[in-house]
């Protein structure tokens, strides 16, 4: 399993996936700053995975802080707001910097030297949990596996975007362990090609087999019957169940609902949002313009051409057959179910 960031002597040590497949980049930081680059340009990303690295940006902070600072949690409360800015939509980043907030808040007088170990402390069981949390998703989505499945993902739901072996993605490594996924169809995922690019090496090394798809080459081989179910992950789940994912996701539920191929979203507690009502409510980041026109360096539009680039889109709930959690899996209606969650685990 490719564990895509750690944190060892001091320093965080991070596989940049924007170099990926063709290169295997590692960097090595003492700087919160570095992280935060990484995070925006996407060399950190995946929902869990950017909340793990942004708590660690916060230990790393608290090591640069000097030890004659005065106020130390305002120093470390400013570089909370500077990670909160980095990415705005999966809810996972915001989850992992309260809960060091939390220890700020709960320690106003403490000195760096006390802040220091009880962040790091922190990031470690955050990174820990994820690596359960992804276990644990797996064994409840098996569960709705079949022996001989042939299976549709988009974007990349595995290692390299969490804490373990993936949320999604490592619903379908377990099922291909347990000798019932056949084949996996993998959609590109324009316009940075996270499944091609991603996905796809992720299966390879696992020696699972995979086939890469055009994004719009999905409704042909659910026409052909060639797919069984579509798994995904989600970057924020609101309370009604309405998911944020990968833009084209809400592409795929339309055409598997139409097709009446199952449509799974796979996400562990740390991606829901109650306090949202519905999907509506879910902050939308837009990239770069360039990341749309140009691909590998070279123009592949009018250097003027308007460009409207989501990251993400919102897939309703209707059109979701089953969200699996790390804490089970979840049925319509979605707002009872993530009401009952959000109460018996205190999110």
């Amino acid at each position: 399993m490719v564990k895509p960031l750690e944190w060892t002597g001091g320093k965080l040590r991070f596989l940049d996936q924007t170099k990926l497949p063709a290169e295997e980049l590692w960097v090595e930081t003492d700087d919160v700053r570095v992280v935060h680059d990484a995070i925006c340009r996407l060399a950190l990303r995946g929902a869990p995975l950017i909340g793990i690295a942004a708590a660690y940006g916060v230990a790393l902070a608290a090591q640069q802080c000097p030890e004659e600072e005065p106020s130390p949690c305002r120093f470390l409360s400013d570089t909370i707001h500077m990670l909160e800015q980095s990415r705005p939509t999966a809810v996972n980043l915001f989850w992992a910097l309260n809960r060091q907030r939390k220890i700020l808040l709960a320690n106003p007088a403490a000195s760096i030297v006390l802040l220091r170990h009880l962040l790091l402390e922190e990031a470690l069981t955050i990174h820990g949990e994820d690596r359960i949390m992804c276990e644990h998703i797996a064994e409840h989505g098996i569960t709705l596996l079949k022996p001989g499945s042939i299976l549709l993902t988009h974007c990349n739901s595995g290692a390299l975007a969490t804490g373990g072996n993936g949320t999604a993605l490592g619903i379908i490594r377990a099922g291909r362990e347990a000798g019932l996924v056949d084949h996996v169809f993998v959609d590109e995922t324009r316009p940075l090609l996270q499944g091609a690019r991603l996905t796809m090496w992720e299966l390879m090394q696992l020696l699972v087999p995979a086939t890469l798809l055009t994004d719009n080459a999905a409704a042909f081989l659910m026409h052909q019957k060639k797919i069984h179910a579509v798994f995904t992950g989600a970057d924020r789940i609101a309370g009604n169940g309405d998911c944020a994912n990968k833009i084209g996701t809400y592409s795929l539920a339309i055409l598997a609902k139409y097709h009446a191929v199952p449509f799974y979203i796979a996400a562990p507690v740390s991606t829901f949002d109650a306090s949202l009502a519905d999907g509506n409510m879910i902050p939308i980041e837009e990239r770069d313009a360039d990341e749309l026109r140009v691909i590998n360096g070279r123009l592949m539009t009018p250097i003027d051409a308007p460009v409207y680039s989501p990251a993400f889109d919102v897939t309703p709930n209707e059109l979701i057959a089953a969200i699996i959690s790390d804490r089970g899996i979840l049925y319509p209606p979605y707002k009872h179910a993530i009401w009952e969650m959000v109460k018996n685990n205190k999110l």
